[in-house]
């Protein structure tokens, strides 16, 4: 009977902290910073990319960032990025790069501050170093996506001269299609674990942050076939308000769900860690 009280009483308390922490400000915070961080994080990864000598490897993050994401939402969005992927830059692509790291930690930084008011953690460390921590992250995130976009482009070729060798292994090849999306879900989750535990002040433990990890990701699955149907049906009545702006103001919508799932999930988190901290001092009586 406690356990049935309590499975609804947790995520009803973690919703009512989530009003009282501002969260939907937060979230339309983090869904503007987020869709601002996406272009310079791509003109990051083309830079990288051209380094290395490939190009294409900045198209396929942008595949994979948005394999994630409702066909109807991700498709406008993949056009838009593919014309900024391919616009010749020159020179300039150089000072672009270093311009779009630091544009790309703004969106780390208001993930911080929504997991921050979350946790009810204070901020102690100097704004530089979360300046240059959120830097750091956008810079390892992008040689991260660069090498997995390699993975996946590389793997059509390496099961191609496997089944020279091993003809056998042809039912197989759909398979491949698996691995992209169980590349994305590592992604993901890596994200989200990375995020919880070392972005916002303070320490947590690993079972502090799983269960709104797994929330997030469920309600995100959710949130995303639902949208992706809504707009399946609706999708003239943004053409028809928005004009040209539809596709941005859907991306919008989109990632606002998203941010305030990602906001919860950390409330969720924080509820259950209150609970427990009761728990224990019920447990020891009083002092």
């Amino acid at each position: 009977m406690q356990l049935l009280r309590l499975s609804y009483r947790v995520p009803l308390d973690a919703f009512y902290r989530f009003n009282a922490d501002d969260g939907w400000a937060i979230a339309s915070h983090i869904a503007l910073s987020t869709l601002m961080s996406l272009f310079p994080f791509l003109i990051l990864c083309t830079a990288l990319a051209g380094f290395l000598g490939s190009k294409d490897l900045a198209d396929e993050v942008a595949n994979i960032l948005l394999e994630a994401w409702p066909t109807q939402v991700a498709t406008p969005i993949a056009a838009e990025i593919h014309n900024v992927l391919t616009t010749a830059r020159g020179d300039l692509l150089t000072i672009g790069a270093l311009l779009a790291v630091y544009f790309s930690s703004s969106g780390i930084e208001s993930l911080r501050i929504g997991l921050n008011r979350a946790y009810s953690t204070g901020e102690t460390r100097h704004w530089y170093w979360l300046r240059l921590e959120s830097i750091a992250y956008v810079v390892i995130g992008a040689v991260g996506m660069l090498a997995l976009a390699f993975l996946i482009v590389l793997a059509p070729l390496a099961f191609l001269t496997a089944l020279r060798y091993l003809p056998a292994l042809e039912p197989l090849w759909p398979m491949l299609n698996v691995f992209r999306y169980a590349v994305t879900a590592g992604v993901l989750i890596i994200a989200l674990f990375i995020a919880h535990k070392w972005l916002p002040a303070g320490n947590r433990r690993l079972l502090d942050i799983l269960p709104g990890i797994g929330v997030t990701l469920m309600l995100w699955l959710i949130a995303g076939k639902l949208f992706g149907d809504y707009l399946a049906q609706f999708a003239k009545n943004y053409v028809s308000t928005y004009a040209g702006l539809a596709s941005v103001m859907v991306a919008l919508v989109f990632l606002y769900m998203i941010a305030s799932i990602f906001i919860y999930g950390g409330e969720l988190n924080a509820t259950i860690m209150e609970l427990r901290k009761e728990r224990r001092r019920r447990k020891s009586g009083p002092v």
